[in-house]
């Protein structure tokens, strides 16, 4: 088979069918029609003219938080647009801040190591999730204390039917846990091509997470010496530690949300499970950990045929190798009802689940 990403100047020759399997982090067998490299925004207008008369695109940035069909019957555009560019220093209506655009193809966590490498901090919490800048924003990706939100400005992104570029402000994305006006929209509607990081120039580490204030890397340091780089490490080793390596293991990092729910529920819970790991909202619900009672449920570590449920961390689902998403999804739905069983709490998958079905997104 040639190289399975094409130049988008030859869409206009016979369609070939190739193989996602190494494009997405779970490593789900999947076979598209054709994978085009978005690599110019000189080539948006020609993907909403593609859009409008075939109604069957597919944007693909990192494909880590993704979980493919066997068979996507579409044209994979996979988003490859690089650049990183610091645009001022001081931002209005900022003391000081940092204000850098990012192209949407590039690796999320080689930013977050340019942008501390750079100086320009608050991002070092989100270290090591794999995917791209453009499909941070989608998912509102948030690790240890930290959601993206809170460090975007705005973010560009075509709008695939109108053929136009359209900043949107951060009020704007409609930012929640784990979501987005982006993730929200309707098929077919955004493809984010930039994002604008506001960071700024007085920072303070967030040490909040138990697993960082415990991390020997910083809990023999005073809060106020503690630098960005520490931090990172800090995040990288534990999340090293915990989480498999998808170029090794196929995974999505966390499979489940972890579900919110009302005081009177984790009152009710709280009595029954006196070590129910909970975390108080500042609206006064209760984040539950969806890992601990995956685990509770006995279903850390157990496999079922190619895919299983990792044994160091029960958010995370694995594959162990040739799964495809039917079998995975099954899996998913076992320990969703065990779960629902032992708690009476609905678990909600974090990644996309693909359909072979006309639809335009920016996953991964």
């Amino acid at each position: 088979m040639s190289n399975p990403t094409q130049n988008y100047s030859d869409f206009d020759n016979s369609l070939q069918t190739v193989s996602l399997d190494r494009l997405n982090t779970l490593g789900l067998a999947c076979r598209a029609k054709r994978v085009l490299t978005l690599t110019s925004l000189s080539q948006l207008a020609q993907i909403t003219a593609l859009y409008r008369d075939h109604h069957d695109l597919f944007v693909l940035g990192g494909g880590s938080n993704v979980v493919l069909p066997a068979e996507l019957n579409r044209v994979v555009v996979q988003v490859a647009l690089k650049g990183i560019a610091l645009v001022e220093a001081y931002a209005p209506g900022q003391d000081e801040a940092y204000r850098i655009d990012v192209a949407a193809g590039e690796g999320w966590h080689h930013w977050v190591e340019t942008a501390t490498k750079n100086g320009w901090l608050g991002l070092e919490n989100l270290a090591l999730i794999p995917g791209t800048v453009g499909a941070s924003p989608v998912q509102n990706i948030g690790a240890y204390g930290v959601e993206v939100q809170e460090r975007i400005e705005s973010v560009t992104a075509w709008h695939i039917p109108e053929g136009r570029l359209i900043t949107l402000s951060r009020a704007e994305c409609a930012f929640a846990y784990r979501d987005s006006i982006f993730k929200r929209a309707v098929p077919g509607t955004w493809l984010i091509v930039s994002v604008r990081f506001l960071l700024p120039k007085r920072w303070a580490p967030v040490l909040t997470y138990p697993d960082l204030q415990k991390h020997p890397g910083l809990a023999s340091i005073n809060s106020e010496d503690v630098t960005a780089r520490q931090v990172m490490d800090a995040v990288c080793d534990i999340r090293r530690t915990k989480l498999p390596d998808p170029a090794i293991l196929g995974n999505a990092g966390s499979f489940f949300k972890n579900p919110i729910v009302s005081a009177a529920v984790y009152a009710s819970l709280k009595q029954k499970f006196a070590d129910l790991v909970a975390y108080a909202q500042p609206d006064g619900s209760f984040k539950l950990a969806a890992g601990w009672m995956i685990e509770r449920a006995g279903w850390k570590g157990r496999r079922q045929g190619a895919v299983g449920v990792h044994d160091r961390q029960a958010l995370v689902l694995v594959n162990y190798g040739g799964a495809q998403d039917a079998e995975l999804l099954r899996l998913a739905q076992d320990v969703r009802s065990a779960v629902r069983a032992q708690f009476g709490v609905e678990l909600e998958i974090e990644p996309v689940v693909v359909s072979d079905a006309a639809a335009v997104t920016m996953l991964g």
